[in-house]
């Protein structure tokens, strides 16, 4: 992980137009959505309401009235893997699709309108990582960050990093910083000089039932404390919580099996 506070997650509310590149928004999508809501809600003081139904039942979480990421409904007849999500900004979704197929990555779903809040798409990179893309209208993303409940940082999980950072470089503009540690696979994604995401690479290490995915990291105020309240919701402890150089990290899963991070900040 590096640190996110270079990004765009400055304490406060961040209702500004992104960067083409940027990270965004984050979306879950669930076979339970009333469960989860639950869970979420409980776990980092989320509440919800509707949004866009386009790609099915949604809601938008919301911590003090502000946005924050969304939640929808799996279709019934379809057993697909629950996985948190980033969605990247971009000026234009079609070109920017268009793009992730002449760069090996595919689209499943979209271009599309969500309503007046965007226009969007989901793709993968070429080992099957999943992705989002907006392009703002209305809804311009995550609304506050920088504080308990809110994303942090997004890192992708994959075999190895040298491929895949081409990929994401010519599709979103990134520019890539390797980690000059000996042995250590690890790309920092930057904007304009600012870290805003990150590839690790894991080699054999990667969990063969997932295969590279992307982990979303949500902010909070006390990680033992989350994991503790965590596993009392139902969740699950992948990775203990653990001190390093940017703040206790706890690896966990809610009850359907969404991996995601618990970040408290060094104090």
């Amino acid at each position: 992980m590096t640190d996110a506070r270079g990004s765009d997650s400055r304490i406060g509310e961040t209702n500004a137009r992104r960067a083409p590149g940027t990270p965004c928004w984050v979306s879950l999508m669930v076979h339970g959505p009333a469960a989860t809501h639950d869970f979420y809600g409980a776990l980092f003081g989320w509440e919800f309401r509707p949004g866009p139904q386009q790609l099915g039942p949604y809601a938008r979480a919301l911590l003090d009235g502000r946005e924050v990421a969304g939640i929808g409904q799996l279709p019934p007849d379809r057993q697909l893997p629950t996985a948190w999500t980033p969605y990247f900004a971009s000026d234009d979704v079609n070109r920017t699709a268009e793009t992730v197929r002449l760069c090996g990555g595919t689209i499943g779903v979209g271009p599309l309108d969500a309503g007046e809040a965007g226009r969007l798409a989901i793709g993968s990179d070429p080992t099957g990582a999943v992705f989002g893309i907006w392009q703002a209208a209305a809804h311009l993303g995550t609304a506050v960050a920088g504080v308990p409940g809110t994303p942090a940082w997004n890192e992708l999980l994959t075999y190895e990093t040298r491929g895949v950072a081409k990929f994401y470089e010519t599709v979103f503009g990134f520019e890539p910083a390797p980690d000059a540690a000996p042995g250590r696979d690890h790309v920092t994604l930057l904007l304009d000089g600012r870290p805003v995401a990150a590839l690790q690479g894991a080699g054999d290490a990667l969990p063969r039932d997932r295969g590279p995915h992307w982990m979303t990291y949500f902010e909070v105020a006390d990680a033992d404390a989350s994991v503790e309240l965590l596993t009392g919701l139902g969740g699950h402890v992948l990775t203990p919580a653990r001190d390093t150089a940017h703040g206790r990290v706890a690896t966990v899963a809610d009850p359907e099996g969404a991996r995601f991070a618990l970040l408290q900040r060094p104090r």
